[in-house]
């Protein structure tokens, strides 16, 4: 082995990482040159024991963690990380400035969205030329009459590195805009207020909140939730006078069941705000008269565990969205004097054990309610005064459609937005009398982008215990001949219950337009087939979304739609501990893996409740400290569950900031993969020093991180 400055230096210096160092990629036979191709940071091991039900689990990397953010030594390791991915990547510079020109090149620059009325006025929001952030705007109709800008978030931003808005409100008066910002991309933010009439801001601000305010009708108090500083749980709701200090502002309720997430919104007619107390087995709902400055909260009904509702008013009567007696959850309502009389709530949409209730809109004389029948939505629009019913239809065999936007009980129409996986966002209004649609707007591809190249397809394959899995897949139909010969790219989230529906990507054609297959594998832990379809992906049923992934992955490679040799995955977040998973249980069957913000300490994290949302994921994943679900999740957690053997080449990327999945978890697991793993295949690590959970802030800025991705898939695809 020949000695160079940067071997010697991790000869001398065992104890601390030094970048250039690792345990497997030099050997003791081998040959550096003096131009040695990158070497990645070796990070030192501090034994830290942790003992749980008389099990004892030695981190050597728990060291790693910093709340405050501010280790020189942590931060260091970071850099060094940064700099082995910028080095490790270097050949492929040129192929990322192409994924991202070609990528912006699909994006119309001057872009609006469709606006949506609220009182007297339409509001929109205007992205032009290069600019990274929106202007909000609102006009006195559709049309854009009499356009006034209410906020330029580009001139807010200039000061930062990172810059988000949250939480737009504007009061009944329709004078005073309040909005959120936050600098750190912790999710924490500073509520401001502006003088819609002089253009003046405030004096006010309301700092440590969630972001999102609910006004009084008497324009003068606003409603917002203060976050704890450690847990990031939103969980105080207090009243703000305006001209007040923060100091004097009443605490209206206080949440103290840490697993519970705190909400607000206010009824359409503006006499009711909502306070939502969600967990994930259990919410509830609490109602303050929009009309008195001093009301107390009044809770709907007791709070009761298993028994999960949401509620929306028209005229005297509530609709109450539940799953009293409905797995896949019914609508009732009941009269304002008997809503908080349980037994009194009568049916409107019945329960139905194959058909989940997914969400529902009032207006003065229609329901629209959204439902998922075999994984499908259908939207049906009920005439109240008739009852008579309809259904809109759509074309494609597998697609995304919500309701937003309809703000107002007087509207005659409801707005929806709709997408493929081969159909770009589209937004329509449709009549609720008759059967006139209109399309306001569909996303605009620029470039040679021709729906007609592109075929989705959505099938079933079996699992290993001989249930049916959903798959939503897309490529190019003049590259795919279904003869096992494309790569293939596989996504899935599969927690908490979130489902994601096939929708448009003007980002996935590059990967598309170059011969890969893209599919989503909808597994067990969302909803896609309804709420038991959840309940037999979480807590000691978990392992059934990772069985499901690999399992979809066989049954792909069995149908011929990819390449078994150049098999790719993606997932962030909960959807990071599946690609974590996955590669502990089979790495053979993946060429490269990409891993964002990837929650893989599930242990650790879980055992913490100081951590930002650990309280609230008992439901989800279980309490540790039961050994049943200890025990459990120790069997799947990736940090615990790394190995000696051989992975996939892997890209994993996180925010120094993110406060949903600290950075130190997937820090941690890298540096624990290097130490393991017993191949040469590539490990890189970004930590992005700016952002947090959703990564960077403006349109463009995110564009780089999907073209680092595609660019580490392609360059590992086997020819």
């Amino acid at each position: 082995m020949k000695i160079t400055t940067k071997t010697l230096g991790c000869i001398l210096a065992p104890t601390i990482f030094v970048a250039g160092c690792t345990s497997n990629q030099i050997k003791p036979n081998d040959v550096v040159s003096d131009v040695a191709t990158p070497i990645a940071p070796i990070a030192k091991k501090v034994p830290f024991v942790i003992e749980t039900h008389g099990h004892k689990r030695t981190d050597n990397y728990y060291w790693m963690r910093d709340d405050q953010r501010k280790d020189p030594e942590i931060l260091a390791h970071l850099m060094a990380e940064n700099k082995f991915t910028s080095e490790t990547l270097a050949h492929t510079e040129s192929l990322q400035q192409t994924l991202f020109n070609e990528i912006k090149g699909r994006m119309v620059k001057d872009d609006n969205s469709v606006p949506i009325k609220r009182g007297n006025f339409y509001y929109s929001s205007e992205n032009s030329g290069d600019s990274e952030y929106p202007v909000h705007v609102r006009a006195d109709d559709f049309s854009g009459a009499n356009k006034t800008v209410l906020l330029d978030v580009n001139v807010l931003a200039k000061a930062h590195d990172y810059f988000a808005v949250s939480g737009l409100s504007v009061s009944p008066n329709e004078n005073m805009l309040a909005y959120g910002q936050d600098t750190l991309s912790r999710r924490i933010y500073t509520i401001m207020f502006k003088d819609l009439v002089t253009g003046e801001l405030l004096k006010d601000t309301l700092t440590g909140t969630s972001g999102r305010t609910v006004w009084g009708n008497d324009n003068k108090t606003v409603y917002y939730i203060k976050k704890d500083p450690q847990t990031l749980l939103g969980y105080q709701v207090y009243r703000h006078h305006l001209g007040q200090p923060q100091s004097n502002d009443e605490l209206v309720y206080e949440e103290t069941d840490k697993s519970y997430y705190t909400g607000i919104w206010k009824s359409k007619d503006g006499s009711t705000i909502f306070i939502g107390h969600d967990s994930t087995e259990a919410s509830g709902v609490s109602l303050i008269d929009a009309n008195d400055p001093k009301a107390k909260p009044v809770r709907v009904i007791p709070r009761q565990h298993g028994h999960e509702y949401s509620v929306a008013k028209l005229n005297d009567d509530f609709y109450i969205s539940t799953n009293w007696n409905a797995t896949n959850f019914r609508l009732m309502k009941a009269t304002k004097g008997d809503l908080h009389d349980q037994s009194k709530w009568q049916d409107v949409v019945p329960a139905n054990a194959n058909v989940k209730l997914n969400d529902f809109e009032l207006f003065n004389d229609h329901l629209v309610y959204n439902q998922r029948d075999t994984g499908i939505s259908k939207i049906t629009v009920r005439t109240l005064s008739s009852g008579k019913e309809r259904q809109l239809t759509f074309n494609d065999p597998a697609f995304r459609v919500s309701l937003y936007g309809n703000n107002e009980l007087g509207l005659d129409k409801i707005r929806l937005y709709y997408s493929s996986m081969t159909t770009p966002g589209s937004h329509y209004d449709y009549a609720l009398n008759g059967n006139s649609r209109d399309l306001l707007k569909q996303t605009k591809v620029l470039g040679d982008f021709n729906a007609e190249n592109y075929k989705s397809e959505r099938l079933m394959i079996k699992a290993r215990d001989g249930v049916d899995v959903p798959v939503s897949l897309v490529y190019r139909k003049d590259k795919f001949n279904k003869d096992g010969a494309n790569p293939l790219l596989q996504y899935a989230y599969g927690s908490y219950g979130s489902t994601r529906d096939p929708s448009f990507s003007l980002t996935r054609l590059s990967l598309l337009d170059r011969g890969f297959v893209y599919a989503i594998a909808h597994t067990r832990g969302s909803q896609m087939l309804g709420r038991p379809w959840y309940e037999d992906g979480k807590k000691l049923t978990k392992m059934n979304t990772f069985n499901d992934f690999i399992d979809v992955t066989k049954g792909l490679v069995a149908k011929g739609y990819g390449n078994k040799d150049n098999i790719f995955a993606s997932g962030g977040s909960a959807g990071g501990l599946l690609m974590g998973a996955v590669i502990n249980m089979a790495p053979e069957l993946y060429n490269g893996v990409a891993a964002s913000v990837p929650f893989v300490d599930v242990v650790t994290t879980m055992l913490d409740e100081s951590i930002p949302l650990t309280t609230n994921e008992f439901d989800e994943w279980g309490n540790p400290k039961d050994k049943v679900y200890y025990d459990y999740m120790l069997s799947y957690s990736p940090y615990d569950q790394v190995k000696a053997q051989d992975y996939p080449n892997l890209l994993v990327t996180t925010g120094l900031h993110d406060s949903q999945v600290q950075y130190f978890e997937p820090m941690k697991w890298v540096a624990k993969l290097r130490e393991y793993k017993t191949d040469n295949n590539t490990l890189v690590f970004k930590t992005d020093m700016e952002s947090g959970h959703g990564g960077a802030s403006g349109r463009f800025k995110r564009i780089n991180r999907s073209a680092l991705q595609y660019a580490f898939f392609l360059d590992h695809v086997k020819k």
